[in-house]
């Protein structure tokens, strides 16, 4: 029985090794726009840290949404080029940062890692962003959070929307998307 046991350890040990993991999803799309490499933390930190450069922060003009395209998802991009083409509907947005949540917009983002996140195979993965902004003088620091969605397209991970957190928002709607629609 011992000999058996040794016989058969080194071939289950082989015959393991030749087996392979299938994806969950074989396809995640295709995009034909640039995108950004990096999983989706990095993307979203990257995205966030361009938006924290001076002018970049508030309603997106057209130059501005065109440096947001490798990190938008088709959708959102042509959700919000659709507003920025129609100059009513863009007057009609809260006047806001609206990747933020906040009227102001923050002045430092963290994203949360998604190493936490078990499904290495997903579509779709919400990570929170921790954002603050620096008040000047004797006025306290405001913080806030927002969760952003990361959405895979082809090999890309890129920003689908962002859910304002919080008990009560300064946007009109819970989700950027929403915010959209209702205009």
């Amino acid at each position: 029985m011992k000999k058996t046991s040794l016989v058969l350890l080194p071939l289950m040990l082989t015959l393991s090794a030749c087996s392979t993991v299938k994806p969950a999803y074989d396809d995640v799309g295709s995009r034909s726009a640039p995108c950004v490499q990096g999983g989706p933390d990095s993307v979203a930190q990257q995205f966030y840290d361009l938006r924290l450069q001076p002018g970049n922060q508030g309603k997106p003009d057209t130059a501005t949404l065109a440096r947001y395209r490798p990190y938008l998802s088709t959708a959102l991009y042509h959700s919000l080029a659709e507003e920025g083409r129609s100059a009513q509907k863009l007057a009609r947005l809260p006047a806001m940062d609206i990747f933020s949540g906040d009227s102001l917009g923050p002045t430092t983002a963290d994203v949360h890692s998604s190493s936490r996140i078990p499904n290495t195979d997903a579509k779709n993965i919400p990570l929170r962003v921790a954002m603050s902004r620096h008040q000047n003088g004797d006025r306290p620091d405001v913080a806030w959070q927002v969760e952003v969605l990361m959405i895979r397209e082809g090999t890309c991970w890129v920003v689908d929307d962002v859910r304002y957190l919080g008990a009560a928002p300064p946007a009109t709607a819970g989700t950027l998307r929403q915010t959209l629609e209702l205009r």
